[in-house]
Parts: C-alpha cells; structure tokens; sequence
C-alpha cells in the first residue's frame, strides 16, 4: 500500500474501550495513536499532545488505573480496556473533583497545557498513597514537565488534593466525625 493510498474498511480495526465509564467504539488505522483516538474520535480533547515522544507527559491518561503516555500507545492496543482522561476526573454533574479543586486553589496551573497529565498522575498517586510525603509526589509527578508554572505549586496541589480527600472519605483522617483521638470513645454512651 502505498503512503498516500486512502484507507480502505479492511485497513481500520474496531476499538471498543469504556472512556471515564462509558463504552465507546471507534473503527481505526492499526498506526492510530491513542492520543489521537481520544482527541479526534471521541472528541475528548482534555489530553493534550505535546512533544509526541512521551517526554512532556502532557498527553497521559490512566489506562486500566495505571498512568500511561496515549501518544506512545496504539488505539488497537487498548481494546477491551478502561481509560479515564482528564474530563473522567469531575463529578457527573460538573463539579470538580478534588485534585481538580486542588490544584484551581493552589495556583497548580498557569497556562493549563501540562495540568490534564499533572492532574492525572496526582489521581493515580493518592489513589495508591492517600497522604504521600513530598518526596514521593516529587517521584510520581516527575517523569512531566511544566515550562510556566513551576513545581512548587503543583507540589502544594497534590498535598491539597490528598487533604481533601481525606475530608471526603468517612473515618479518614480529616473527617469531622472520625473517633480515634483523645476524647474518641468505643461508641458506648457513658452513663450520666
């Protein structure tokens, strides 16, 4: 087949994956980058595309709850799999979820190319450590990269997000109604 000869039907593979929790399908070239599934297929146009070698992390998204860079990974690839983007990451009525929140009170963002992969990857983290140390949210987020805003923010963001959480989750630490301190008792009334 010659570089420019156009696509024929026994040249696309269908792709049936569950974006952000919801089953989609898509008939693609076997070339077609995830990125680009995401972006032009399905129109979820939250995944950036940056460098397009996997360097900037820009275009990262969690496949099957793992990290993954869509601009290295083949759409046919990804069959049968579940993928959350940037836009998986709000409540189903809008409202953002709490990494989101996060980094909007923290300044985490400035020009917001890199925040779709930053914000990705800080889910990922807190879903594995909920209260991490700011060595390994250096770790976790490390492998992106942001040109404007600088890391300290986007560090604060991360520590942010995981308090809120915390605030979120019945019997977390953060959680006004948690019994483990001082004056927590076994959860017999006392006797007057």
């Amino acid at each position: 087949m010659s570089e420019h000869a156009p696509l024929t039907a026994a040249d696309l593979h269908e792709v049936v994956v569950t974006v952000n929790g919801v089953a989609r399908a898509a008939r693609v070239p076997a070339r077609r980058l995830l990125s680009d599934l995401l972006r032009h297929e399905l129109r979820l146009t939250g995944t950036h595309v940056g460098c397009e070698h996997g360097v900037c992390g820009a275009c990262t998204v969690l496949l099957d709850g793992e990290p993954v860079r869509s601009c290295l990974t083949f759409a046919v690839m990804v069959d049968g799999a579940r993928i959350t983007t940037v836009e998986g990451l709000a409540g189903a009525d809008g409202e953002l979820g709490p990494v989101q929140r996060a980094f909007r009170e923290c300044h985490g963002l400035q020009c917001g190319f890199c925040t779709p992969g930053f914000l990705l990857l800080a889910t990922d983290l807190l879903a594995r450590r909920p209260d991490p140390t700011d060595d390994e949210i250096a770790d976790a987020l490390g492998g992106n990269l942001c040109r404007c805003t600088g890391y300290v923010n986007i560090v604060r963001s991360v520590r942010r997000a995981a308090a809120l959480a915390a605030a979120s989750t019945p019997g977390a630490p953060g959680d006004p109604d948690r019994r483990d301190g001082p004056d927590a008792t076994d959860g017999a009334e006392e006797a007057p």
